[in-house]
C-alpha cells in the first residue's frame, strides 16, 4: 500500500521536465517496488540524517532496518491523521529505552522507523526491530500478529530512497524467543557480533525496580583518558548514566546517591557489565593499556556489595594490558578510617585507587587526607573564561596534589586547557566531544 504522503515523496523527486507519460510510468514503478517492499520513500527532512549511513559495509553487514507502522496506518484508515501523533510518540519511547547509548533511530516518513544497531549481530538487531514493533503494535492493535512482515532490512541508500528486503522473520522470532527465555533480558542489547540464537550475554542487573518502585536503567559509555606526560591515551573511563524508564529522566550524581544501598549497588553491577560489554564491542581487539571503573563507597562498605563486585572487577582487569583503575564514588562526607578499608579492599584487583570528588573546593578534597587514596578526580567546570579558568585551576590542582600524587580532570574543554593543567600538576584528562 502506497500512503498519500509516499506518492507526494515520490512526485517531488522527480525532475521538473520530466514527459507526463514518462512520469506517470515512473510513479508506477515506484509504486510496484512500494509494494513489494523493496523501495520505501524518506521525507526530506530525513534524507540529510540518513545518508551518513550509506556505507556499503555497514549495510552489507545487516546492522540497518526497517520497521513499519503500516498495520496500525490501515487500522485506523481515515482516522490517521488524527492519531498518527499519538502513534509516533509512542513508538519513540519505545526506541528510546531500548535502542541504548549507540542505537539510533529516525522517522524517515508516515510509516517508517530507521534503525541502526551498530553493535549487534545481523540476526540479533532484526530480533531486537520485532521485539520493539512487536510493542507498538501490541499496544494499538491488540495483537502483534503483522510484526513479522513490519521489518526489513536496508541495502541500499541512494538520494532519498532506502532499498530493502524482507527480513527472515522465522529465524528473529528464533533469537527473539532465545532472549525472552531469561527474565533479564529485558532489552537485546545484551547480543553481541559473536551471539547467535543459543548463545546470549545478559545484563541481569539492568533494567531493575528500585526500592521506591521505579523502573531505571543503566547504560554506560566510555571515554578516552590520556596521560598529560606525553599526551598519549592511556585507555577509557566508564561513565555511568542512571534513567527512569518511564520518563526518560536521566539522575543526578546526587539522586543516585540518595537511592538506597541495594540499588546502588545494581547500578554499580550494571555499570561494570555493561561497560565491559562497550569495552569488548569497541576496542576491536585490541587490548587497552587501561579502564577507570567506577565503584560507589556505599557498595564497597557492605560485604554483600563487595562479594558481588569481585568477578567483574577481575573480568574488566582481564581485558586489559596493566589492569583497572577503580574509581570510588559519593567520597565526600565519608571518615577518612571508612575510605581507607574501602580503599585497601580494592587494591589487590587495582592498578590504581582514586576518589572522585563532586565538589572540587579545597576543604573538600583537604578531607581526603589519611584516606589511602592514589588519585583524586573531578570534572573541570564548564563555561569558564580564561582568565576564571586559570584561577580555579591554580586553586584546585595546588589541593589535590596535597593529597594525591595523581590528578585526573575530566570533560576539559580543549587540549590548550589540558596543557595549562599539567603545567600545574595534572597528570591525567579527558576531553569534551567538541
Amino acid at each position: 500500500m502506497v500512503s498519500e504522503s509516499a506518492a507526494v515523496a515520490s512526485r517531488k523527486a522527480e525532475p521538473a521536465g520530466a514527459r507526463p507519460e514518462s512520469q506517470g510510468a515512473q510513479l508506477d514503478a515506484l509504486a510496484q517496488a512500494q509494494l513489494s517492499g523493496a523501495l520505501r520513500l524518506v521525507s526530506s527532512d530525513a534524507e540529510t540524517q540518513i545518508e551518513r549511513f550509506c556505507d556499503p559495509q555497514l549495510l552489507a553487514s545487516g546492522k540497518v532496518n526497517i520497521i513499519s507502522l503500516e498495520a496500525v496506518q490501515k487500522r485506523f484508515g481515515d482516522r490517521w491523521q488524527g492519531r498518527k501523533d499519538q502513534v509516533f510518540d509512542f513508538a519513540n519511547r519505545v526506541l528510546e529505552r531500548s535502542l541504548g547509548e549507540r542505537g539510533v533511530s529516525i522517522r524517515v516518513s508516515d510509516m517508517d522507523y530507521f534503525i541502526v544497531h551498530p553493535d549487534l549481530s545481523r540476526l540479533a538487531g532484526q530480533a531486537a526491530c520485532l521485539r520493539y514493533l512487536r510493542e507498538i503494535l501490541g499496544h494499538f492493535l491488540g495483537h502483534d500478529k503483522d510484526a513479522g512482515v513490519g521489518v526489513l532490512q536496508v541495502t541500499k541508500i541512494s538520494h532519498g530512497r532506502l532499498q530493502a528486503e524482507q527480513v527472515d522473520a522465522t529465524a528473529a522470532e528464533a533469537m527473539l524467543a532465545a532472549a525472552t527465555v531469561d527474565e533479564g533480558a529485558h532489552r537485546l542489547g545484551a547480543f553481541h557480533e559473536d551471539s547467535d540464537i543459543t548463545t546470549k550475554l545478559v545484563n541481569r542487573w539492568t533494567p531493575f525496580v528500585a526500592v521506591d518502585g521505579r523502573q531505571l536503567r543503566v547504560s554506560a559509555t566510555l571515554e578516552p583518558v590520556y596521560e598529560l606526560k606525553g599526551f598519549t591515551r592511556i585507555g577509557f573511563r566508564m561513565i555511568r548514566r542512571v534513567i527512569v524508564i518511564s520518563t526518560a529522566e536521566e539522575l543526578s550524581a546526587q539522586q543516585v546517591a540518595c537511592l538506597s544501598a541495594s540499588d546502588i549497588m545494581r547500578a554499580d553491577l550494571a555499570t561494570i557489565t555493561r561497560g565491559i560489554d562497550r569495552l569488548r564491542a569497541e576496542a576491536g581487539g585490541e587490548r587497552q593499556l587501561s579502564l577507570i571503573v567506577p565503584l560507589s563507597f556505599t557498595s564497597l562498605s557492605s560485604q554483600k556489595g563487595r562479594a558481588e563486585l569481585v568477578e567483574p572487577l577481575k573480568e574488566a582487569g582481564g581485558l586489559v594490558r596493566l589492569g583497572v583503575v577503580c574509581e570510588i564514588l559519593d567520597v565526600e562526607g565519608v571518615p577518612p578510617g571508612a575510605l581507607l578499608a574501602a580503599a585497601s579492599l580494592v587494591r589487590p584487583f587495582s592498578l590504581l585507587v582514586v576518589g572522585r570528588m563532586t565538589g572540587s573546593t579545597a576543604a573538600s578534597m583537604e578531607r581526603m587526607k589519611g584516606a589511602g587514596l592514589q588519585a583524586l578526580s573531578f570534572e573541570c567546570p564548564q563555561g569558564l573564561g580564561d582568565a576564571e579558568f586559570m584561577g580555579w585551576a591554580t586553586t584546585t590542582i595546588a589541593a589535590a596534589k596535597k593529597v594525591a600524587k595523581s590528578v585526573l580532570v575530566y570533560r576539559v574543554s580543549s587540549p590548550q586547557r589540558a596543557a595549562t593543567l599539567a603545567s600545574l600538576g595534572a597528570t591525567h584528562v579527558s576531553l569534551t566531544a567538541g
